[in-house]
């Protein structure tokens, strides 16, 4: 590997203008005339994306202009000395110090310690005054070369040593959105100013190098904490109850002092703001890092899965449903296929196509409908793959979307697994998706911890992982998985389409209670899961098992939130004025589908809110079984009406379940405690 920066990436008191952006595409050439930028306009526009993200000015007068790139596939650094300054946002002026500091894509931890050195050395007087002081480039090189050294070797995790008796204990955690310069510059000033206080921190960097996370012995022996992030803070709740400060990430730079002190006031402070939570996400390994526990991963994977799928689901199934509304059912064919020209000059007669039935009863109304069908169908085959791919995502990050993305194309029917006989067993569907995904993500995660050399470590999360992973998890699925899972499909939908009577009630009911229980869970999803799998893009008789499942669901994944509104306004003075507000908001809330409307009223009393919505939404599961409510659309609520067939049952199976989810939170409430508030019950008075 070069040199990180060489007397060819050096210009001594350049004029580059006064603007950044001007000054980013001179220091860009220069990286491009040392033949070091495969790319300078890949270049030019990363690095002007992250520079809109958050200005690189830093106080002292130094800028650090930085980003991942393709354009370049060594990690490269361009230094200037300007002459006149160049404003990159600091809040104490223009820079006369700038550098471009260019990661490759895909690079690995190697070329990120190199580049996080520099980082660190960027805060200290010596260095940057060394630098305004130098007379020539090969000066220049050779001091930032020898304060980045040679990259140390990976060496297996110490126990952090133990503080001197008599300092107080601090941890710190510091992030940016790329994770190169300001995670790490902002540690080493917070831990220049602990060391300057008499102050033990440890401080631990999630940034673009991987994050080794803090012990959990010291996070419990720390008395506060410092967030000093741009973005999310990973395993956030490992800190849960502990007294924080908070704040971006280049707050450290120039008052990193006063953070110290000011985390030691909240330390002694009983009323100091905290850290949310109540760290159960999180569980000590056997080797000292902290990781989550199964069960919270398992829940973390699949919850992944669904969130990235729902939007699919949303917008194909309501298009495919509008389809319905403009054109009518006969605008499918029986396999599936456009039954209406689709020449839009050229229009087929409505009463030809058997169309008259339709809302607006027209050939144009038709041809929408036809192409709202189109769209929305298209949207709707993602969903199985996007489960799998962001499955594969949870586990094995990037390099895992694209094989999770062909594996879950095999489960949505890409293929059909022939059992040998001349008979072709259904795709594997959700059920597919889901092992799918984790195989593909368990696959690329193994392959991603491979040892190789250096000149192949840009490859491997474009090519090598996205291209092994797809090998071995497709056979997997094609060969091992596919039949069984197929098969068990088939029986699944034969029991569904032999649903009569009583068992199909008891599933209404069983459904019902999943949908509420855990209020957008992981019950609650693999429930919608369920269901959204038989919502196709053909036209299902309204009489379809298939789309009683899905009015079921919908319907019980409404009345929590409307139930709980319910009972805010017939019995406010159980509820604190807190839940009174959220009442309000319940209403729309469960009226457009959105079941987590409930969750701030579970999360403070759990025992008395839960029980009593899952009979509410029990009761309407099961109601509108046995009236063979049936709706098209995977998502919406009461907006989606008109997608909805028996709409007297539909109606009559969701308030029935809000009277009854309301009625059970009133009484539960009511018995064995006082009312929520006594205020509560002094402003009822007053009225």
């Amino acid at each position: 590997m070069s040199d990180l920066i060489t007397a060819d990436l050096v210009r001594l008191d350049a004029d580059l203008g006064t603007d950044k952006h001007d000054a980013i595409r001179a220091l860009a050439r220069v990286a491009d005339e040392a033949g070091r930028a495969t790319d300078v306009d890949q270049v030019v526009t990363d690095a002007f994306e992250r520079e809109a993200k958050n200005p690189t000015g830093l106080p002292g007068g130094i800028a650090i202009p930085h980003c991942r790139t393709a354009g370049v596939e060594e990690p490269t650094l361009a230094f200037a000395r300007l002459a006149p300054k160049v404003d990159f946002g600091a809040k104490d002026g223009p820079a006369d110090l700038a550098f471009l500091i260019l990661a490759p894509e895909g690079g690995g931890n190697t070329h990120l310690q190199l580049l996080t050195k520099l980082a660190r050395s960027l805060v200290k007087a010596s260095f940057t005054d060394a630098l305004r002081a130098a007379q020539t480039p090969q000066e220049v090189a050779d001091l930032v070369n020898e304060v980045v050294g040679e990259a140390p070797a990976a060496a297996a995790p110490e126990a952090p040593a133990a503080a001197p008796a008599g300092r107080r204990h601090l941890v710190a955690v510091t992030a940016c959105p790329t994770g190169i310069a300001h995670t790490y510059m902002a540690a080493e000033a917070l831990e220049a100013a602990a060391e300057r206080a008499g102050v033990d921190l440890q401080v631990e960097t999630q940034g673009s190098a991987g994050a080794k996370p803090l012990a959990a012995t010291t996070i419990a022996n720390a008395e506060a904490v410092i967030f000093a992030v741009d973005v999310g803070v990973r395993d956030r709740g490992r800190f849960a109850g502990k007294p924080l400060v908070s704040s971006g990430v280049k707050r450290p730079f120039d008052q990193a002092d006063q953070m110290i002190a000011e985390a030691l006031r909240h330390a002694d402070d009983p009323n100091a703001p905290r850290v949310e939570g109540d760290g159960g996400g999180s569980e000590e390994s056997a080797d000292g890092s902290t990781g989550e526990s199964w069960g919270g991963r398992t829940r973390r994977v699949l919850m992944t899965g669904v969130s990235y799928m729902i939007p699919f689901v949303a917008a194909g199934g309501l298009l495919i449903a509008l389809s319905f509304l403009l054109g009518g059912y006969e605008i499918v064919g029986p396999y599936g296929d456009i039954a209406v020209n689709n020449t839009l000059f050229d229009l087929p007669d409505p009463q030809a196509l058997g169309l008259d039935h339709a809302l607006f009863g027209s050939g144009l109304a038709a041809y929408i409908g036809a192409l709202f069908f189109i769209i929305g169908k298209t949207a709707f085959l993602f969903f199985i793959p996007a489960l799998a791919g962001y499955i594969a995502y949870a586990i094995a990050d990037r390099p895992g979307i694209a094989p999770g993305f062909i594996v879950g194309g095999l489960a949505a029917n890409v293929f059909l697994v022939n059992d040998g006989n001349g008979t072709d067993l259904p795709a594997t569907g959700f059920l597919g998706a889901i092992v799918g995904g984790v195989l593909a993500g368990l696959i690329a995660h193994w392959i991603s911890g491979w040892q190789v050399p250096t000149w192949m470590r840009g490859l491997m999360p474009v090519l090598v992982i996205p291209l092994l992973t797809s090998i071995f998890a497709g056979l997997l699925m094609i060969i091992v998985f596919g039949k069984p899972i197929g098969w068990l499909m088939d029986q699944l939908n034969d029991g569904l389409n032999s649903l009569s009577g009583s068992y199909a009630v008891v599933l209404g009911v069983i459904l019902g209670l999943m949908m509420a229980f855990d209020m957008g869970g992981p019950l609650n999803k693999v429930a919608y899961s369920f269901a959204v799998a038989g919502v196709g893009g053909a036209a299902l008789a309204s009489d379809a098992p298939e789309l009683q499942i899905m009015a079921a669901v919908m319907l019980a994944g409404m009345v929590p939130p409307i139930a709980l509104a319910l009972a805010t306004v017939v019995r406010p003075g159980l509820f604190t004025v807190a839940e009174r507000e959220n009442g309000k908001a319940g209403w729309l809330l469960g009226a457009s589908f959105i079941t987590e409307g409930a969750i701030p009223f579970a999360a403070a009393d759990p025992l008395r809110v839960i029980p009593a919505i899952m009979v509410g939404s029990a009761v309407t599961g099961g109601l509108s079984m046995a009236m063979h409510v049936a709706v098209r659309a995977p998502h919406g609520g009461i907006f989606v009406i008109f997608a909805v067939d028996h709409v007297i049952g539909y109606f009559i199976a969701l308030a029935a379940g809000v009277v009854v989810g309301a009625i059970g939170v009133i009484v539960l409430k009511s018995l064995g405690r006082e009312p929520a508030t006594q205020s509560a019950d002094r402003e009822l008075a007053a009225v």
